[in-house]
């Protein structure tokens, strides 16, 4: 009898927008699978890409990271360093054999609970069709 994997999945939220948009889910009581372990920053343009790195040789299965929508960014542009960084960080992934396909970015706004449950069962879903990540095997 084998046991269905159940990804472990890190998300960097943004404080101003998706971070109170998963706050929002769980105020108002939204279901959305317990994957997901939240480290909040204060702008998601404030992600070191050697994070999302490290949480996946460490053996997260999945990073998601979380924005403010273009253009509304508390700290303005932020937002558009993300998607830069992010942009960059897949190429890399994908060269070293760590898969882009793990990581995602998402811009999601304060009213927006609905769509961050959404976004967190659509990540758990894909995570898990993707299976555990390989560096886990490589750890143990």
């Amino acid at each position: 009898m084998s046991e269905e994997f159940e990804p472990k999945i890190i998300a960097f939220l943004c404080n101003w927008c998706t971070y109170a948009g998963a706050d929002l889910a769980g105020t108002s009581r939204i279901q959305y699978p317990p994957n997901i372990r939240i480290i909040r920053l204060m702008c998601s343009g404030a992600l070191d890409p050697v994070y999302v790195i490290r949480a996946l040789t460490e053996g997260a299965d999945g990073v998601l990271i979380g924005g403010c929508h273009p253009g509304d960014c508390h700290y303005l542009n932020g937002n558009y360093k993300a998607r830069r960084r992010v942009g960059i960080l897949k190429t890399i992934l994908d060269k070293s054999n760590l898969g882009s396909e793990r990581v995602t970015l998402r811009w999601i706004s304060a009213s927006e609970g609905q769509k961050f449950a959404d976004t967190v069962k659509e990540f758990v879903d894909k995570i898990k069709k993707l299976g555990p990540n390989p560096l886990k095997e490589r750890m143990v």
